[in-house]
């Protein structure tokens, strides 16, 4: 009976071990370019990826970042509910130029979005502060995007 309990444990923690696993590997990934910088990007391009986003990540590797594919041009906003990491975003039009750059705050419900009457397609996430360390300003091009749907 002992073992039968001890292999039913291995089993469940093995699963949820799995489950988290699977959870993170969700997302597709994609290598983009920022002038000379290459970045390694998880894919967020449907509306449950969106919606997960980097949500309870703890950490992000240097040059790693998650892009959102929106499904049209337009106005879009971004928020920090359940996202533990200070990021940056830039708004990227369909062209791949930067619109704007807005840096957020973990954990927090406020609303940051592109320019307004600039419609965008992609919205890229960082760390905190990485597009400026890199010099990677508004109207540079970033390289590589996810077909558009």
């Amino acid at each position: 009976m002992m073992k039968t309990i001890s292999a039913l444990i291995a089993l469940v923690a093995f699963g949820a071990a799995t489950g988290s696993a699977a959870q993170d590997g969700r997302f597709g990934t994609t290598t983009l370019t920022a002038g000379m910088h290459l970045i390694k990007a998880e894919v967020a391009a449907t509306e449950a990826q969106r919606a997960q986003g980097l949500m309870h990540r703890e950490s992000m590797p240097a040059n790693a970042g998650m892009v959102f594919v929106f499904d049209a041009p337009a106005t879009q906003c971004m928020w920090m509910k359940n996202t533990l990491l200070p990021l940056s975003v830039a708004f990227i039009d369909a062209g791949g130029t930067i619109v704007n750059i807005r840096d957020m705050q973990p954990q927090t419900l406020d609303s940051h979005c592109s320019t307004k009457g600039v419609p965008v397609k992609y919205a890229l996430e960082m760390n905190r502060g990485w597009f400026q360390q890199k010099h990677i300003k508004p109207g540079m091009k970033i390289g590589n995007l996810p077909p558009q749907r």
